[in-house]
């Protein structure tokens, strides 16, 4: 029988699946985008069906690429970006379109949550504050809403915990997806708090069923295995979030490990094995030892997300020049713009909240600012300033950690997404004043999922083969005449957002107004 694992990862812009073998090496690796609808403000959805499609596309993809059988794989971990929902029908068929994390719809539901629950109670239940848009909440926005799609919901699920229904027929998801599900979920006693429900008026049925990270919650059937083209029969774990994920196969065990992720989110997470939360900051189970750990994590919404959107919508000559080359995309045509400018953008600064903002600030209605703007600054100048907005954002809640006792080792990990940019690892190691490294053999949250598979079905005795098979490079040392220049800034960051907070909201309210 052969010892290979399959990890399969859904972000918020496309999804990726790789293969490994009983040493931990990667024989496979595969990505897709898929489209992002925001058809209405503060809306953010998936066509469900894309993840299954790709589930299909990039397993078969990664099979071919390793040159192995079907019936040599011995296990499946999938994890997707959090918070997300999918509703499917006793069918499984999704009933509308899915949300993803940039979703921020349910303003009217939070503001009931706070004003008939109360903020405090969820936290001290959750661990979690509502203003994170927990899936909860868009439950509650379907249900008050769209009543007649709600009442044909079977169950709700994440993405991951869709897809897992497809393999396997059941309805499942792990104790690391509860934080981010959010208000009734009890995150120290892994179970949904009936009383709270009954408040709420949902139904515990459409709750999917909940287990640690590892357990073995169902097998590949003959339907999905054909589609896949696997073999049935295949065993699938409950899977992780996404951010774990990759924070796992970046090498962060222990706690006090810290890593930094710059995908479509720029999400900081540093393990630890604290009950007393932060509630500034998320707060969940970690798959290494998800019964007792939990980590911290910082998110940016718009983190790398950022630099797409320059990408998609400013950036068509370093398109067309990237085709020319063969040894360059467009990201890197982009960072030698960037490059050019000096820390500190010459008095440019970007507020990154093109969507909102989560961590630290949990504004629904922040938007994206650009601050200081003049005739001398280039495109290059403003790659460069949002570079530097998602390094204080990040560093706005590191900071908080340490104040609040979280214990931080360095160096910090830097590993997927932008993290590749040299650049944009400078500026954060300059801007946190703290060393850095790079995760050499990055191949992101699949990885992580795929050693979560072999932990799962015996093929790895526990978590520490993530360590040893990690190679940590291009250490990078703070530059402190650099850093104080960046503080200098920060605080300027600070308070234009603070001056800012205010008119966000008024900004709001009257494009809602005139929303078609």
């Amino acid at each position: 029988m052969g010892k290979y694992m399959i990890g399969l990862d859904y972000g918020t812009g496309g999804g990726k699946a790789c293969i490994i073998d009983e040493h931990a090496d990667v024989l496979a690796y595969s990505f897709q985008e898929y489209p992002i609808y925001v058809d209405k403000p503060s809306w953010s959805e998936h066509d469900a069906e894309n993840y299954w499609t790709l589930a299909c596309g990039t397993i078969r993809d990664c099979m071919k690429k390793a040159g192995i059988s079907p019936q040599e794989i011995r296990g499946i971990g999938i994890s997707s970006a959090q918070p997300c929902l999918v509703m499917v029908d006793k069918d499984g068929r999704p009933i509308n379109r899915a949300y993803n994390l940039m979703d921020r719809r349910a303003v009217k539901e939070v503001e009931w949550l706070r004003e008939q629950i109360g903020v405090d109670e969820i936290f001290q239940i959750n661990g979690n504050r509502i203003e994170d848009y927990p899936t909860m909440v868009n439950i509650m926005w379907e249900k008050n809403n769209r009543p007649d799609d709600y009442a044909r919901i079977w169950k709700t699920l994440t993405i991951d915990g869709f897809v897992r229904l497809r393999m396997t027929g059941r309805a499942a998801m792990s104790y690391s997806h509860g934080g981010f599900w959010g208000v009734a979920y009890d995150i120290r006693k892994k179970e949904f708090n009936r009383e709270l429900m009954d408040k709420l008026g949902i139904d515990m049925e459409l709750m999917p069923d909940l287990y640690p990270c590892e357990y073995i919650v169902g097998t590949v059937t003959e339907r999905a295995a054909e589609e896949l083209g696997l073999v049935p029969g295949i065993p699938v774990c409950a899977g992780q979030v996404d951010c774990n994920a990759g924070f796992v196969g970046g090498g962060a065990i222990a706690p006090g490990d810290v890593q930094i992720n710059l995908g479509t989110c720029g999400v900081m997470g540093v393990v630890n094995d604290s009950r007393e939360f932060i509630d500034l900051v998320c707060n969940d189970a970690y798959t290494t030892n998800s019964c007792n750990d939990f980590i911290s994590i910082a998110v940016v919404l718009t983190g790398g997300q950022v630099l797409r959107y320059i990408r998609d919508n400013f950036c068509q000559m370093e398109h067309a020049t990237a085709k020319l080359m063969s040894d360059m995309d467009v990201y890197d045509i982009m960072n030698k713009e960037a490059e050019k400018v000096p820390a500190g953008s010459e008095g440019l600064i970007v507020l990154p909240y093109l969507m909102g903002e989560r961590t630290v600030l949990w504004n629904a209605y922040a938007r994206g600012t650009v601050f200081g703007l003049s005739l001398h600054h280039t495109k290059g100048h403003l790659i460069r300033a949002m570079m530097e907005g998602v390094a204080y954002a990040l560093y706005d809640n590191y900071r908080l950690m340490l104040e609040k006792g979280i214990k931080a080792n360095a160096p910090i990990i830097l590993n997927e997404g932008g993290a590749k940019s040299k650049l944009w690892r400078r500026i954060i190691t300059d801007v946190f004043n703290v060393p850095t490294a790079f995760v050499e053999n990055r191949v992101g949250a699949p990885y992580g999922d795929a050693i979560l598979a072999g932990v799962s079905v015996g093929v790895f005795e526990d978590f520490s083969i993530a360590k040893e098979k990690v190679n940590y490079i291009d250490y990078m040392e703070p530059n402190q005449e650099t850093h104080e220049r960046y503080m200098e800034y920060f605080e300027i960051y600070r308070n234009l957002y603070a001056h800012l907070k205010n008119d966000f909201t008024d900004l709001y309210q009257v494009a809602k107004k005139y929303e078609k």
